[in-house]
């Protein structure tokens, strides 16, 4: 490449006003003075602070154009004076001294007023002071917000194996393994799951909960991966991204993995693989960097043998397995808990303090809770409804308790929950029939949204066609 011819006499005349107006449009003020501290360049903003004219301090020792100015001491020690304070006719501001150097040797100083007044640096560390409050409150309101309802301090009990679990637990919130957490109906896997996520490194990002058993099968691909616009019938206009790709940092919790179908367990070996995924109808690879937390209350070690469930699948799940045991196994952490859950319905309900007397505790702690968890708080719940005096005693609770351990009594008479659900299943059925098993539609006639309807026809057994 030929070098460039040397510039004109015209263009360096244009060079020198443009470093001119340069130098005229810094802000604030700027001085340049030779090794001796005389003034070589001294822009128009500085001039208009002192009410000088700059062309006429040009040549000037700096000492005669500036109030207590060091930028002939800086020229002689060759040390740069950085963010300093100077006062000039009585005002205080922060200034910079900067030796220009060529060879190691200084040839000019280069002088900057950085605030002209000192309040202005007490405004702008005031403004970050509130800042960084600001971003405090927004980053713990996030963590409300984004995260979980809870923590380890949710987990009641004082038994070997509860307290066990929560040490395990604990140890999964330093590492981003997969957790597999296993144990019956209602014993509270996914307070565990919450309370790992709660502690963990990735508490600011979202929780995301899918329940495998409560989607239905043509919807649940979906619902993990997304859909483009298009894909299918009844497809949201501009798409929707699935919970794999809104987990994107924070943790997905695959509840009921059992349930599963094995179509779509290869689908999900890969994702957790690859940590990379397609929409429905998409050819886009969306990236998803997630934790996953999965439970179940099945014997995945039954369904592998019967070929239900994935072997490959399971051991990239099971890499942190808990094991949650029900309250027959545990007794001792039956009656903490019914006292924590009460304090919780008293606090909601704003109700008197109450207690649970030593009989009251005795029944409890003698019944198998088939529900665990879930089944004492329904228990609790059903006492306070009807309770008449400031404690739970002995016969406030239901019948049933009273019984021999785990064998509640045998009734002929049709409970209120059992006449809902065949006055709910009836109401369905008669809106699928007058849709023609439309399910949109189905689901205007009802009021409720569309997967709710798939649910509710899962739980009572409806076909999802016309016979």
């Amino acid at each position: 490449m030929p070098n460039r011819p040397a510039p004109s006499r015209n263009e360096l005349q244009e060079q020198l006003e443009m470093y001119q107006l340069i130098f005229d449009s810094i802000y604030n003020g700027v001085l340049v003075t030779d090794a001796n501290g005389y003034i070589t360049h001294f822009n128009k903003p500085y001039g208009r602070f002192l009410g000088l004219d700059p062309q006429t301090e040009i040549g000037k020792h700096c000492t005669e154009s500036v109030e207590n100015s060091r930028m002939h001491i800086v020229a002689k020690t060759g040390i740069p004076e950085i963010n300093q304070p100077h006062s000039i006719k009585g005002q205080n501001m922060i200034v910079q001294r900067i030796p220009i150097k060529k060879n190691g040797k200084v040839i000019a100083v280069f002088g900057q007023v950085m605030f002209k007044d000192i309040k202005d640096v007490r405004k702008l560390a005031n403004k970050l002071s509130l800042l960084e409050s600001k971003v405090k409150i927004y980053e713990e309101e996030l963590i409300n917000l984004r995260a979980t309802r809870y923590t380890f301090d949710s987990i009641i009990g004082i038994s070997r194996t509860l307290n066990d679990a929560k040490v395990e637990a604990l140890k999964a919130t330093a590492n981003q393994f997969p957790v597999l957490i296993s144990g019956e109906s209602g014993t509270g896997k996914e307070i565990f799951a919450q309370a790992i996520h709660h502690a963990s490194g990735r508490r600011v990002y979202p929780f995301v909960r899918i329940n495998c058993a409560a989607i239905p099968k043509d919807l649940l691909e979906s619902e993990l991966f997304g859909y483009e616009e298009g894909a299918f019938t009844d497809a949201r206009a501009g798409g929707k991204p699935g919970k794999l790709e809104l987990a994107h940092r924070g943790t997905l919790f695959l509840d009921e993995i059992g349930d599963l179908p094995i179509t779509m367990q290869p689908k999900l070996l890969r994702v957790l693989e690859e940590k990379e995924f397609e929409r429905v109808g998409g050819t886009t690879v969306i990236r998803s960097d997630f934790r996953l937390i999965a439970a179940t209350n099945q014997g995945l070690n039954e369904m592998m043998a019967d070929g239900r469930f994935r072997k490959d699948l399971f051991y990239r799940l099971n890499v942190i397995p808990l094991n949650i045991s029900p309250l027959r196994e545990r007794r001792e952490d039956i009656v903490p808990i019914a006292r924590h859950l009460l304090q919780q319905l008293i606090d909601e309900a704003a109700l008197s303090p109450m207690n649970i007397d030593p009989a009251a505790e005795a029944v409890l702690k003698n019944y198998d809770w088939p529900g665990n968890v879930r089944e004492l708080l329904n228990v609790l719940e059903r006492t306070l409804s009807v309770l008449e005096g400031r404690n739970i005693g002995r016969n406030d609770l239901p019948f049933y308790l009273l019984k021999d351990r785990g064998k509640p009594l045998q009734s002929t008479v049709t409970t209120l929950k059992k006449a809902q659900e065949a006055s709910e299943k009836a109401t369905i059925l008669k809106a699928l029939e007058q849709s023609e098993y439309r399910k949109v539609l189905a689901a205007d006639l009802l009021g409720i949204h569309r997967t709710l309807l798939y649910k509710k026809m899962k739980k009572y057994q409806l076909p999802l066609s016309a016979q």
